[in-house]
């Protein structure tokens, strides 16, 4: 593991989000298309200080930073980059900087909404203060190698998300602001309380060793049984908050199909996809015998969240939460690559993140697209025949369903096959009755998800159009637009072909805690 001399991943993180403070008081000034430009330019920063490093050598081993706060008690406080958090922080900051650009139009559309509703919300500069803190609020999740750490960024990403929600939404905004707060607040305590009783008894909330440079792997031994579950109950049971799996997944429907549409893309998946990260970050390096022990469990767990999620995803006439069902199953996917407990399964579940990210991305902002040109139209059987009139919106949204249905050329490939082949080898040592019930659900679960996507896709860009809101010529959409939105299709098609990038490092670094 390589050690900085100076906190560079720390300063990823610090100057965005200490920089956002001042962008209310610059939007007083200056014209949204500058906030726009300070706002990416500050998301630009990370985005290359990651690809950078992404290439340097010894990713797989590490890239840390010296220590910058430390108590005998809690422990040090440091940031990683390694092969595990190397693919997520990539992701927060590739989308987080083109949402960024994104955010310019769509949110010309909604202001002008909200200026008809009679709803006097906070300026261009509140709105780009709260989607920086956010973005660099998120890397601090990603890169963090301390519980406590953790914790506090987990409840960062949360103040600046409700604001979004509440102040720029749709709906009953308000109502599903509190909502979301409530319920995801509620999973960042559960994590606090499991992680201070590990704390506690354990003598250290770090997940890594800064003295050593060596991950607290056996640290659980040090704690009594009850205590050891109990804690790693907790704190799954928070993250499972977190990714909105089955049976704690009420809140996201509202709150990501609500949001305004650039928070939309942040929240699915960058948000929820860190719940998935911590499981391997925490649960995986620092309570290997409960997460093993739970395996199975985890398992039926995640084929029940991926077939609900796609069974609901095509119940849905709205566009946007027909998204939003859908990336409850896609976490189903990452769940099931976690709790194969295999270094395939969990190094397809990380890839499943990157390659969520991008489909997610691309397609939430294919739906502001429509929001913006059809004013406020989500109702998928209210439109059709669109691929002729908007071929290029048309063609990313193709890309996006590509991604999370693994289509070639897509990452969505590679995180699939990773996971279904992690995920058998699995099932194949609990005998041969578990390895054919393994079989069909993951039949149903990718079935679903292959009609959800592209029956989606056949109702709203193909067919003849079936409302008035869509008929007419003259609809091409402005390209600054879709500017961003193909650059993040793009590389999600590049790294198909480079897909090394992420799968060496991730091997690498899962493999060395497998005995």
């Amino acid at each position: 593991m390589i050690q900085l001399d100076q906190p560079i991943l720390l300063s990823i993180v610090v100057v965005p989000l200490v920089a956002a403070i001042l962008l209310p008081a610059i939007g007083k000034r200056a014209s949204p298309k500058t906030l726009a430009a300070i706002s990416s330019m500050l998301l630009a920063y990370p985005l290359g200080v990651i690809s950078v490093l992404l290439f340097a050598p010894g990713l797989g081993a590490g890239i840390v930073d010296p220590v910058y706060f430390s108590t005998t008690r809690i422990g040090s406080f440091s940031m990683l980059l390694d092969g595990l958090s190397g693919p997520i922080a990539f992701s927060i900051a590739l989308v987080t900087t083109l949402v960024s650009v994104y955010s310019l139009p769509y949110m010309r559309h909604r202001f002008e909404e909200m200026e008809k509703e009679n709803s006097r919300e906070p300026s261009w500069g509140t709105y780009y203060m709260l989607l920086v803190m956010f973005a660099a609020a998120m890397l601090g999740t990603a890169l963090s190698t301390n519980l406590i750490e953790f914790y506090i960024f987990l409840e960062l990403t949360l103040i600046p998300s409700f604001l979004l929600i509440a102040f720029y939404g749709y709906g009953a905004r308000g109502k599903i602001a509190l909502m979301y707060l409530i319920w995801t607040h509620v999973g960042a305590l559960l994590f606090l309380i499991g992680s201070i009783t590990f704390g506690f008894y354990a003598g250290t909330f770090d997940i890594l060793n800064m003295q050593t440079l060596i991950f607290n792997t056996n640290m659980w031994t040090l704690l009594p049984s009850s205590i050891l579950i109990f804690s790693a109950i907790a704190i799954m049971i928070g993250l499972f908050i977190k990714m909105a799996v089955f049976g704690v997944h009420i809140w996201l429907p509202y709150a990501h199909s609500e949001s305004p549409t650039p928070v939309s893309a942040l929240l699915s998946p960058n948000l929820i996809g860190i719940g998935g990260y911590a499981l391997v970050r925490v649960l995986f390096i620092m309570f290997p015998t409960v997460l093993s022990d739970a395996s199975v469990y985890l398992m039926i767990l995640a084929l029940v969240t991926m077939i609900y999620g796609g069974l609901m995803s095509l119940a849905q006439d709205d566009f946007k939460r027909m998204l939003a069902y859908s990336s409850i199953s896609q976490m189903g996917y990452l769940l099931l690559g976690v709790a194969s407990m295999n270094t395939l399964g969990i190094s397809g579940a990380m890839l499943q993140y990157v390659t969520h990210a991008i489909g997610k991305a691309v397609l939430f902002s294919v739906a502001g697209v429509l929001i913006v040109k059809f004013n406020g139209l989500r109702s998928i059987s209210k439109m059709g025949g669109l691929a002729t009139k908007l071929p290029l919106t048309a063609s990313l949204a193709l890309l996006g369903f590509m991604q999370i249905t693994g289509i070639p050329p897509s990452l969505g490939l590679w995180s699939e096959v990773l996971i279904v082949f992690g995920a058998v080898g699995r099932a194949q040592t609990l005998g041969s009755l578990a390895f054919v019930l393994l079989v069909i659900g993951l039949l149903v679960a990718i079935g679903l998800s292959t009609a959800y996507a592209f029956i989606t896709m056949k109702r709203i860009f193909f067919g003849s159009s079936s409302s008035e809101e869509t008929r007419g010529e003259g609809l091409e959409v402005k390209k600054f637009i879709l500017l961003p939105i193909v650059v993040i299709a793009v590389i999600g098609i590049l790294l198909f072909f480079f897909p090394g990038i992420f799968i060496g490092p991730l091997i690498k670094f899962v493999s060395s805690f497998q005995g």
